[in-house]
């Protein structure tokens, strides 16, 4: 599941980059939004945000750019990835309901906790949209159960107690941890994500995991490569190879 933020470097870019990500063999696709108080995203995100901020991307232009994207073809499910200053400030209702027309398969909201997430939840079920939830290393069994209880779609696993980046190596104790949550989640599946930079790391967590989220090493290969999208395009396919 590879991560691009919308509107990076620039709108039409950050299209062309979707549909090669697609090309090149995406199971799904989270699509970002930026937002300029990225707290769960580290320095390669975070420069990306703004730079699409400073170029004008907005929630409907994002909406837009996803849009554009169905209407090429693309039938990779979409989960968009946003905080939720926007959400809130661009109407809930509204915000689930232009995603869902857009083609979007669920959101990722990572500053909703569990406890305050019925409302959203509500808009999502109501939509057949799903609503992602998290676990932390520092998560307790109880807090896991929450999350799985509220999860739509897939628990969203932070392999480490930091934010995103990548990383040369996996967390320690990775594994045992993964199949901790996987144990207390049911059914739900879970994806792993923050730190996963290399087709080794997407093989040898894809063992023991039902997904894998790579982010900022792509951005980070691809952002200020000449042709981002053809970067991009040979990027997730490194990946896909390491995948089988």
């Amino acid at each position: 599941m590879p991560y691009w933020s919308l509107g990076y470097p620039d709108a039409e870019t950050s299209l062309r980059v979707i549909e090669a990500i697609a090309r090149a063999g995406a199971d799904m696709i989270e699509l970002g939004v930026p937002f300029s108080d990225p707290l769960a995203d580290g320095p390669v995100i975070q420069r990306a945000n703004q730079i699409a901020l400073e170029h004008g991307i907005t929630v409907s232009r994002c909406i837009e750019i996803a849009a554009r994207a169905r209407a090429a073809g693309i039938v990779a499910p979409f989960l968009t990835m946003g905080y939720l200053n926007p959400v809130i400030a661009y109407g809930e209702a509204r915000y689930v309901t232009d995603w869902q027309r857009a083609g979007a398969d669920g959101l990722i909201v990572p500053d909703l906790p569990p406890e305050e997430c019925q409302t959203l939840k509500g808009e999502c079920d109501a939509r057949r949209m799903a609503l992602v939830q998290f676990a932390a290393p520092t998560s307790t069994d109880e807090r896991i159960r929450l999350a799985a209880l509220h999860a739509t779609g897939f628990i969203y696993i932070v392999s480490v107690a930091g934010v995103t980046g990548a990383r040369d190596k996996l967390a320690e104790g990775l594994r045992d941890y993964v199949l901790r949550v996987k144990s207390l989640a049911g059914d739900t599946p879970v994806v792993v994500g923050f730190g996963i930079s290399k087709p080794e790391h997407v093989r040898e967590v894809g063992q023991f995991a039902d997904g894998v989220i790579v982010a900022s090493a792509l951005i980070r290969a691809a952002g200020d490569a000449p042709d981002p999208a053809q970067a991009a395009f040979e990027f997730v396919q490194a990946l896909k190879y390491w995948e089988r």
